[in-house]
């Protein structure tokens, strides 16, 4: 699946409201570790079967959505299911570590 540019407009239908959870990537472009988790994130999109939907979110452009969900650091990314948030993680992390936040 591709990645879901996501922005105030599109957020409430694409995560809140999706059947399948969602994992956020919180991220901007001036950001080294934003640019590492990048392609690894782009992979996990590309992986998913449909159980699982991608989305990111440039914090840059999207300060109201940043500052709804408290995102001080990024790369931050979030997962929600069913509307509501699940899980978290701060900071560069693995593709493993990103399947296992999706579990």
């Amino acid at each position: 699946m591709e990645v879901i540019e996501l922005k105030e407009l599109n957020f409430e239908n694409e995560v809140l409201n999706s059947p399948v959870p969602v994992l956020v990537d919180f991220w901007a472009s001036w950001c080294g570790p934003c640019k590492m988790l990048s392609p690894v994130v782009d992979e996990v999109a590309s992986e998913s079967d449909g159980s699982y939907k991608v989305g990111k979110v440039n914090v840059d452009e999207e300060g109201e959505l940043a500052m709804q969900f408290g995102i001080a650091s990024i790369p931050t990314l979030l997962v929600f299911s069913g509307g509501e948030l699940v899980n978290k993680s701060v900071g560069l992390i693995t593709k493993d570590e990103i399947l296992d936040l999706l579990k």
